[in-house]
C-alpha cells in the first residue's frame, strides 16, 4: 500500500493498494499539492488528474499519461519526462503547467503539443527531439534549454528567454518569438545544407545578438526592430525575409541573397561581409 499525502500537511490524499506507482492508473485524481519527489510514476496514467502545486522533484515520469492534467504551479526540477505525453491537437485535452519549475528535467522525445506552459522554468530542460507544435511558452524561461531537433512549429514564444539555447536542427516554422531574447543561442545545423527552419516565424523586436544561425533557412522571417548585433549568418537562406529597422551591427552576411530581403533603414554599413543588391534604398 502506497499512500499520498500533502507535501505542506500530511494530511492523506490517496492510498494505492500496490508496492509501486509505476504503470499505476491514476486518472482523475485530487493530488493537488501531493507530496511525489523521487517517487517513480514511469507509465503511470495520470490523465486528468490535479497535481497543481504537487511536488514532483526528481520524479521519474517517463512514458506517463498527462494529457489533461493540470501541473500549474507544480514542482518538477530534475524530474525525467522522457517520452511522456503532456499534449494533444486540441489544446483544451493537453496540459496546463504554467509557473511549474521544470528546470533540469529531461522531456526528450516528449509529447507536448499544445500544452499550456506559461511563465515556466525550463532552465537548463532537455528538449531534444520534443514535439512542441503549438505550444504556449509566452514569458517562460528556457534559457541554457537543450533542444536539437525539437518542433516549436507554431508555438508561443513570446516574450520567452532562450538565452544559450541549443536549438540546432529545430524547426521554429511559424512560431512566436516578438521580443523573445536568443542571445548567445545556437541556431545553426549540424548537418551540411542545413536544417534549422524558421520560415514564417515572427521575430519582431528580439534579441539575437551573437547568435549562431549559419545555413539557418530564415524565408519570409519577421526581423524588424530586431537586435542582430554579432550574428553569423552566414549561408542562410532569407529570400522574402523581413530586416526593417533591424541592428546588423558586426553581423556576417556572407553567402547571403539579399535581393528580396525588406532592408530598409537597417545600417548595413557596420555589417560584414555583405553585398548589397544596387537598387536597394533607404539603407543606413
Amino acid at each position: 500500500m502506497i499512500e499520498i499525502k500533502s507535501k505542506e500537511t500530511g494530511q492523506l490524499l490517496a492510498s494505492v493498494d500496490s508496492d509501486s506507482l509505476a504503470g499505476a492508473d491514476l486518472r482523475e485524481m485530487q493530488l493537488n499539492g501531493a507530496d511525489l519527489r523521487g517517487m517513480d510514476l514511469s507509465g503511470a496514467d495520470l490523465r486528468l488528474s490535479d497535481l497543481v502545486g504537487a511536488d514532483l522533484t526528481n520524479a521519474n515520469l517517463c512514458g506517463a499519461l498527462l494529457t489533461g492534467a493540470h501541473l500549474n504551479g507544480a514542482l518538477l526540477t530534475g524530474a525525467d519526462l522522457r517520452r511522456a505525453r503532456l499534449g494533444a491537437e486540441n489544446p483544451s485535452r493537453a496540459a496546463m503547467m504554467s509557473k511549474a519549475n521544470l528546470s533540469h528535467a529531461n522531456l526528450e522525445r516528449a509529447d507536448m503539443r499544445s500544452a499550456e506552459i506559461r511563465q515556466a522554468n525550463l532552465r537548463a530542460a532537455k528538449l531534444d527531439g520534443a514535439d512542441m507544435r503549438g505550444t504556449d511558452f509566452h514569458g517562460s524561461d528556457l534559457c541554457h534549454v537543450t533542444a536539437r531537433k525539437g518542433l516549436f512549429i507554431k508555438a508561443n514564444l513570446r516574450e520567452a528567454n532562450l538565452c544559450e539555447a541549443d536549438l540546432r536542427d529545430s524547426h521554429l516554422n511559424d512560431a512566436n518569438l516578438v521580443r523573445a531574447s536568443l542571445h548567445d543561442a545556437d541556431l545553426s545545423s549540424r548537418y551540411e545544407g542545413g536544417f534549422t527552419v524558421i520560415n514564417l516565424a515572427n521575430l519582431e523586436g528580439a534579441d539575437l545578438s551573437r547568435a549562431n544561425l549559419s545555413n539557418v533557412s530564415a524565408e519570409d522571417t519577421n526581423l524588424r526592430n530586431a537586435n542582430l548585433t554579432d550574428v553569423d549568418l552566414s549561408e542562410a537562406v532569407m529570400g522574402g525575409a523581413i530586416l526593417r529597422r533591424a541592428n546588423v551591427t558586426n553581423a556576417n552576411f556572407q553567402g547571403v541573397e539579399l535581393a528580396s530581403v525588406t532592408m530598409e533603414f537597417a545600417n548595413f554599413s557596420k555589417a560584414r561581409n555583405v553585398v548589397i543588391p544596387p537598387y536597394k534604398k533607404n539603407l543606413r
